[in-house]
Protein backbone atom coordinates (compact mmCIF):
# COMPACT_ATOMS: atom_id res chain seq x y z
CA UNK A 1 0.00 0.00 0.00
CA UNK A 2 2.08 3.17 -1.23
CA UNK A 3 0.41 6.29 0.17
CA UNK A 4 1.16 10.02 -0.49
CA UNK A 5 4.53 11.22 1.63
CA UNK A 6 2.14 14.14 2.55
CA UNK A 7 0.37 12.94 5.95
CA UNK A 8 -0.19 10.62 8.54
CA UNK A 9 -2.14 7.60 8.16
CA UNK A 10 -4.40 7.74 9.57
CA UNK A 11 -3.93 11.84 10.04
CA UNK A 12 -4.52 13.44 12.85
CA UNK A 13 -6.21 16.66 11.25
CA UNK A 14 -7.25 16.97 7.36
CA UNK A 15 -6.60 14.05 5.30
CA UNK A 16 -9.62 12.15 3.89
CA UNK A 17 -7.09 9.75 1.25
CA UNK A 18 -5.17 9.06 4.64
CA UNK A 19 -8.43 8.13 6.83
CA UNK A 20 -9.51 5.58 3.69
CA UNK A 21 -6.29 4.45 3.33
CA UNK A 22 -5.82 3.44 7.36
CA UNK A 23 -9.11 1.87 7.08
CA UNK A 24 -8.13 0.17 4.16
CA UNK A 25 -4.85 -1.59 5.52
CA UNK A 26 -6.80 -2.48 8.78
CA UNK A 27 -9.78 -4.52 6.55
CA UNK A 28 -7.48 -6.69 4.78
CA UNK A 29 -5.64 -7.12 7.62
CA UNK A 30 -8.74 -8.51 9.13
CA UNK A 31 -9.29 -10.49 6.10
CA UNK A 32 -6.32 -11.99 6.69
CA UNK A 33 -3.95 -10.52 4.09
CA UNK A 34 0.10 -9.57 4.86
CA UNK A 35 -0.30 -5.59 3.82
CA UNK A 36 2.70 -3.17 3.98
CA UNK A 37 2.40 0.21 4.45
CA UNK A 38 4.82 2.76 2.69
CA UNK A 39 4.35 5.95 3.90
CA UNK A 40 6.25 9.31 5.49
CA UNK A 41 7.01 10.06 9.39
CA UNK A 42 7.93 7.80 12.06
CA UNK A 43 4.36 7.00 13.00
CA UNK A 44 1.65 4.91 11.59
CA UNK A 45 -1.28 3.37 13.39
CA UNK A 46 -2.69 1.18 11.43
CA UNK A 47 -2.15 -2.54 11.93
CA UNK A 48 -0.05 -3.41 8.66
CA UNK A 49 3.80 -3.62 8.57
CA UNK A 50 5.13 0.05 8.69
CA UNK A 51 7.77 1.17 5.99
CA UNK A 52 8.80 4.59 6.12
CA UNK A 53 11.02 6.59 3.21
CA UNK A 54 11.18 10.10 5.01
CA UNK A 55 11.44 10.54 8.86
CA UNK A 56 9.25 13.64 8.16
CA UNK A 57 5.91 13.79 6.85
CA UNK A 58 6.19 16.14 3.73
CA UNK A 59 2.68 18.60 4.50
CA UNK A 60 4.85 21.82 4.65
CA UNK A 61 6.23 20.77 0.81
CA UNK A 62 2.30 20.08 -0.14
CA UNK A 63 2.09 20.26 -4.11
CA UNK A 64 5.45 19.90 -4.86
CA UNK A 65 6.62 17.18 -7.60
CA UNK A 66 10.13 16.14 -5.63
CA UNK A 67 8.79 14.87 -2.28
CA UNK A 68 6.16 12.93 -4.20
CA UNK A 69 8.42 11.37 -6.82
CA UNK A 70 11.60 11.06 -3.93
CA UNK A 71 9.21 8.61 -1.93
CA UNK A 72 8.35 6.80 -4.75
CA UNK A 73 11.66 5.91 -6.45
CA UNK A 74 12.56 4.70 -2.47
CA UNK A 75 9.32 2.93 -2.53
CA UNK A 76 10.21 1.10 -6.08
CA UNK A 77 13.56 0.22 -4.92
CA UNK A 78 11.77 -2.34 -2.33
CA UNK A 79 9.54 -3.83 -4.38
CA UNK A 80 10.60 -7.52 -5.17
CA UNK A 81 8.62 -10.33 -6.48
CA UNK A 82 9.43 -12.49 -3.81
CA UNK A 83 8.04 -10.03 -1.08
CA UNK A 84 5.17 -8.99 -2.88
CA UNK A 85 2.09 -10.07 -5.18
CA UNK A 86 0.68 -6.58 -5.52
CA UNK A 87 0.95 -3.00 -5.46
CA UNK A 88 -1.75 -0.38 -4.84
CA UNK A 89 -1.09 3.25 -5.28
CA UNK A 90 -2.97 6.21 -3.90
CA UNK A 91 -0.27 8.73 -5.20
CA UNK A 92 -0.64 11.15 -8.19
CA UNK A 93 2.26 10.32 -10.10
CA UNK A 94 2.72 6.42 -8.94
CA UNK A 95 1.37 5.20 -11.37
CA UNK A 96 3.15 6.87 -14.18
CA UNK A 97 6.57 4.90 -12.65
CA UNK A 98 4.40 1.57 -11.77
CA UNK A 99 6.22 -0.16 -14.64
CA UNK A 100 9.74 0.49 -12.36
CA UNK A 101 7.97 -2.47 -10.35
CA UNK A 102 8.32 -6.13 -11.03
CA UNK A 103 4.61 -7.13 -9.73
CA UNK A 104 0.91 -5.38 -10.72
CA UNK A 105 0.03 -2.03 -9.59
CA UNK A 106 -3.56 -1.31 -8.71
CA UNK A 107 -4.04 2.67 -8.52
CA UNK A 108 -6.90 4.42 -7.15
CA UNK A 109 -8.07 7.79 -8.33
CA UNK A 110 -8.46 10.06 -5.72
CA UNK A 111 -8.77 13.38 -7.34
CA UNK A 112 -10.46 14.58 -10.97
CA UNK A 113 -9.81 13.10 -13.87
CA UNK A 114 -11.82 15.74 -15.81
CA UNK A 115 -8.91 17.80 -14.61
CA UNK A 116 -4.91 18.09 -15.79
CA UNK A 117 -4.82 14.85 -13.23
CA UNK A 118 -6.44 12.76 -16.65
CA UNK A 119 -3.07 13.83 -18.87
CA UNK A 120 -1.54 12.05 -16.56
CA UNK A 121 -4.13 9.26 -16.30
CA UNK A 122 -3.84 9.15 -19.98
CA UNK A 123 -0.57 8.06 -20.07
CA UNK A 124 -0.51 5.43 -17.56
CA UNK A 125 0.35 1.73 -19.24
CA UNK A 126 -2.37 -0.71 -19.76
CA UNK A 127 -0.56 -2.54 -16.93
CA UNK A 128 -2.13 -0.21 -14.32
CA UNK A 129 -4.91 -1.18 -13.74
CA UNK A 130 -6.90 2.35 -12.27
CA UNK A 131 -10.02 2.11 -9.93
CA UNK A 132 -12.74 5.19 -9.46
CA UNK A 133 -13.85 5.72 -6.15
CA UNK A 134 -17.65 6.50 -7.30
CA UNK A 135 -19.83 6.10 -10.18
CA UNK A 136 -19.94 9.94 -10.94
CA UNK A 137 -15.94 9.85 -11.21
CA UNK A 138 -15.81 7.12 -13.96
CA UNK A 139 -18.76 9.23 -16.13
CA UNK A 140 -16.43 11.73 -15.53
CA UNK A 141 -13.72 10.35 -18.30
CA UNK A 142 -15.57 7.29 -19.28
CA UNK A 143 -12.70 6.56 -21.97
CA UNK A 144 -10.02 6.11 -19.34
CA UNK A 145 -8.55 2.65 -18.68
CA UNK A 146 -10.80 2.13 -15.78
CA UNK A 147 -10.49 -1.65 -13.68
CA UNK A 148 -13.23 -1.29 -11.18
CA UNK A 149 -15.24 1.35 -9.13
CA UNK A 150 -14.88 1.00 -5.45
CA UNK A 151 -16.46 3.05 -3.18
CA UNK A 152 -14.71 4.15 -0.02
CA UNK A 153 -15.23 2.96 3.00
CA UNK A 154 -14.29 3.86 7.07
CA UNK A 155 -14.37 1.86 10.46
CA UNK A 156 -18.21 3.14 11.13
CA UNK A 157 -18.27 0.67 14.60
CA UNK A 158 -15.09 2.94 15.37
CA UNK A 159 -17.38 6.14 15.25
CA UNK A 160 -18.38 7.64 18.07
CA UNK A 161 -22.46 8.26 17.29
CA UNK A 162 -25.10 9.69 18.68
CA UNK A 163 -28.89 8.08 19.51
CA UNK A 164 -30.74 11.67 19.27
CA UNK A 165 -31.06 14.25 16.72
CA UNK A 166 -28.06 16.95 17.33
CA UNK A 167 -29.44 20.23 18.53
CA UNK A 168 -25.78 22.42 17.58
CA UNK A 169 -24.83 24.46 15.12
CA UNK A 170 -25.62 23.50 11.50
CA UNK A 171 -21.66 22.08 10.38
CA UNK A 172 -19.29 23.07 7.15
CA UNK A 173 -16.41 21.01 7.62
CA UNK A 174 -13.88 21.48 4.04
CA UNK A 175 -10.72 22.85 2.78
CA UNK A 176 -11.64 26.51 2.24
CA UNK A 177 -12.07 26.94 -1.42
CA UNK A 178 -14.83 28.19 -3.63
CA UNK A 179 -16.02 24.28 -4.68
CA UNK A 180 -16.90 23.92 -1.68
CA UNK A 181 -19.74 26.20 -1.22
CA UNK A 182 -18.68 28.08 2.41
CA UNK A 183 -19.87 31.60 0.84
CA UNK A 184 -23.36 29.42 0.24
CA UNK A 185 -23.30 27.55 3.73
CA UNK A 186 -23.49 31.32 5.18
CA UNK A 187 -26.50 32.13 3.08
CA UNK A 188 -28.12 28.87 3.27
CA UNK A 189 -28.15 28.84 7.43
CA UNK A 190 -28.96 32.56 8.07
CA UNK A 191 -32.14 32.29 5.44
CA UNK A 192 -33.15 29.62 7.87
CA UNK A 193 -32.27 31.07 11.09
CA UNK A 194 -29.65 28.70 12.06
CA UNK A 195 -25.94 28.99 13.47
CA UNK A 196 -23.26 27.84 10.82
CA UNK A 197 -20.18 26.34 12.39
CA UNK A 198 -16.98 26.47 9.13
CA UNK A 199 -14.24 24.22 10.46
CA UNK A 200 -12.20 24.04 7.31
CA UNK A 201 -8.51 23.57 6.13
CA UNK A 202 -6.47 26.71 5.65
CA UNK A 203 -2.57 25.77 5.52
CA UNK A 204 -2.25 26.42 1.50
CA UNK A 205 -2.15 29.70 0.02
CA UNK A 206 -4.96 29.67 -2.32
CA UNK A 207 -6.89 28.37 0.61
CA UNK A 208 -5.56 31.38 2.53
CA UNK A 209 -6.70 34.08 0.08
CA UNK A 210 -10.18 32.66 -0.55
CA UNK A 211 -10.42 32.25 3.35
CA UNK A 212 -9.77 36.15 3.57
CA UNK A 213 -11.30 37.85 0.67
CA UNK A 214 -14.33 36.06 0.12
CA UNK A 215 -15.65 34.14 3.52
CA UNK A 216 -14.13 36.49 6.16
CA UNK A 217 -16.36 39.70 5.32
CA UNK A 218 -19.22 37.62 5.05
CA UNK A 219 -18.82 36.56 8.82
CA UNK A 220 -21.13 37.51 11.66
CA UNK A 221 -21.89 36.48 15.24
CA UNK A 222 -24.20 33.20 13.89
CA UNK A 223 -21.02 32.14 12.04
CA UNK A 224 -18.22 30.54 13.89
CA UNK A 225 -14.73 30.00 12.26
CA UNK A 226 -12.44 27.23 12.94
CA UNK A 227 -9.07 27.49 11.09
CA UNK A 228 -7.08 23.24 10.79
CA UNK A 229 -8.99 21.72 13.72
CA UNK A 230 -7.77 18.40 14.77
CA UNK A 231 -9.15 15.10 14.31
CA UNK A 232 -11.02 15.10 18.00
CA UNK A 233 -12.23 18.39 17.81
CA UNK A 234 -14.22 17.29 13.79
CA UNK A 235 -15.61 14.27 15.60
CA UNK A 236 -17.06 16.86 18.97
CA UNK A 237 -18.34 18.78 15.77
CA UNK A 238 -20.11 15.90 13.82
CA UNK A 239 -22.18 14.89 17.53
CA UNK A 240 -23.40 18.17 18.70
CA UNK A 241 -24.44 19.41 15.12
CA UNK A 242 -27.69 19.29 13.98
CA UNK A 243 -26.94 18.27 10.06
CA UNK A 244 -23.94 18.83 7.76
CA UNK A 245 -24.03 20.86 4.63
CA UNK A 246 -22.26 19.77 1.67
CA UNK A 247 -22.93 23.10 -1.00
CA UNK A 248 -20.87 21.77 -3.50
CA UNK A 249 -19.69 23.63 -7.17
CA UNK A 250 -17.90 21.05 -8.47
CA UNK A 251 -18.04 17.33 -9.43
CA UNK A 252 -16.68 16.23 -5.79
CA UNK A 253 -15.46 12.60 -6.64
CA UNK A 254 -16.76 10.91 -3.48
CA UNK A 255 -17.01 13.28 -0.34
CA UNK A 256 -15.59 11.42 2.85
CA UNK A 257 -17.11 13.85 5.03
CA UNK A 258 -20.04 12.62 4.27
CA UNK A 259 -19.58 9.28 4.97
CA UNK A 260 -18.09 10.49 8.65
CA UNK A 261 -21.03 12.88 8.99
CA UNK A 262 -23.24 9.60 8.71
CA UNK A 263 -21.43 7.18 10.71
CA UNK A 264 -21.60 9.55 13.48
CA UNK A 265 -25.60 9.73 13.37
CA UNK A 266 -25.33 13.42 11.38
CA UNK A 267 -27.30 13.70 8.25
CA UNK A 268 -26.29 15.46 5.44
CA UNK A 269 -27.39 18.21 3.45
CA UNK A 270 -25.87 18.37 -0.16
CA UNK A 271 -26.03 20.24 -3.93
CA UNK A 272 -26.74 16.94 -6.19
CA UNK A 273 -23.31 17.42 -7.73
CA UNK A 274 -20.56 14.46 -7.95
CA UNK A 275 -21.29 11.15 -6.36
CA UNK A 276 -23.47 13.07 -4.05
CA UNK A 277 -26.23 10.76 -4.92
CA UNK A 278 -24.17 7.71 -4.51
CA UNK A 279 -23.64 8.43 -0.75
CA UNK A 280 -26.55 9.79 0.38
CA UNK A 281 -30.23 8.74 0.45
CA UNK A 282 -32.20 11.37 -0.10
CA UNK A 283 -34.96 11.94 2.79
CA UNK A 284 -33.87 9.46 5.19
CA UNK A 285 -29.91 10.44 5.95
CA UNK A 286 -29.76 13.60 4.44
CA UNK A 287 -31.78 16.06 1.91
CA UNK A 288 -30.23 15.84 -1.71
CA UNK A 289 -31.37 19.93 -3.52
CA UNK A 290 -30.81 20.87 -6.84
CA UNK A 291 -30.52 24.40 -6.16
CA UNK A 292 -29.03 26.49 -3.40
CA UNK A 293 -32.66 28.08 -2.77
CA UNK A 294 -33.66 24.53 -1.70
CA UNK A 295 -31.07 25.13 0.95
CA UNK A 296 -32.75 26.44 3.66
CA UNK A 297 -35.54 24.63 4.06
CA UNK A 298 -33.65 21.32 3.88
CA UNK A 299 -31.39 22.26 6.81
CA UNK A 300 -34.53 22.65 8.46
CA UNK A 301 -35.96 19.39 7.66
CA UNK A 302 -32.72 17.47 8.08
CA UNK A 303 -33.40 17.86 11.89
CA UNK A 304 -35.95 15.85 12.19
CA UNK A 305 -34.14 12.54 10.57
CA UNK A 306 -33.55 9.73 12.88
CA UNK A 307 -29.46 9.22 13.22
CA UNK A 308 -29.78 5.62 13.55
CA UNK A 309 -30.86 5.49 9.71
CA UNK A 310 -27.65 7.61 9.27
CA UNK A 311 -25.40 4.85 11.11
CA UNK A 312 -27.55 1.90 9.31
CA UNK A 313 -26.39 3.27 5.53
CA UNK A 314 -23.35 4.05 6.18
CA UNK A 315 -22.42 0.57 7.99
CA UNK A 316 -24.35 -1.41 4.98
CA UNK A 317 -22.69 0.63 2.58
CA UNK A 318 -19.08 1.98 3.37
CA UNK A 319 -17.75 -0.15 5.72
CA UNK A 320 -14.06 -0.68 5.82
CA UNK A 321 -14.68 -4.28 5.46
CA UNK A 322 -17.16 -3.88 2.07
CA UNK A 323 -13.94 -1.31 0.89
CA UNK A 324 -11.70 -4.35 2.20
CA UNK A 325 -13.11 -7.16 0.17
CA UNK A 326 -13.94 -4.72 -3.14
CA UNK A 327 -10.32 -3.97 -3.73
CA UNK A 328 -9.66 -7.92 -2.60
CA UNK A 329 -11.46 -8.89 -5.55
CA UNK A 330 -9.97 -5.94 -8.28
CA UNK A 331 -6.36 -7.36 -6.12
CA UNK A 332 -7.14 -11.09 -7.30
CA UNK A 333 -8.49 -10.38 -11.19
CA UNK A 334 -5.63 -7.81 -11.95
CA UNK A 335 -2.72 -10.61 -10.22
CA UNK A 336 -4.44 -13.12 -13.01
CA UNK A 337 -4.65 -10.17 -15.84
CA UNK A 338 -1.12 -8.98 -15.57
CA UNK A 339 0.23 -12.49 -13.77
CA UNK A 340 4.28 -11.38 -14.96
CA UNK A 341 5.25 -8.25 -16.16
CA UNK A 342 7.88 -7.47 -19.28
CA UNK A 343 11.81 -8.58 -17.93
CA UNK A 344 12.78 -5.19 -20.33
CA UNK A 345 9.67 -3.12 -18.30
CA UNK A 346 11.19 -3.76 -15.04
CA UNK A 347 13.51 -1.69 -12.95
CA UNK A 348 17.07 -2.51 -12.84
CA UNK A 349 17.22 -2.14 -8.86
CA UNK A 350 14.43 -4.76 -8.76
CA UNK A 351 16.30 -7.75 -11.01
Amino acid sequence: MVVPPWYEVPPPGYGGLEQVCAALVDGLVALGHDVTLFGAGIWTGTSGRYVSTEPQVQSHRLGQVLPELTHLARVNQMITPDAYDVVHDHTTIGPLVALQRPVPTVATVHGDPASELGDILRDVHPSVGLVAISEAQRRLVPDLPWASVVHNGMSVDDMPRKSEPGTGPVLWLARFSEDKGPDLAIRACREAGLPLVLAGKCSESSERDYLTEVIEPMLGPDVTLLRDPDRETCLDLLLAARCMVMPIRWEEPFGMVMVEAMSAGTPVVALNRGAVPELIRSGVTGVICDEPAELPGALLAAGRLDPADCVRHARDEFSADRMARGYEAVYRRWMVRQPTLRPDLISPLSR
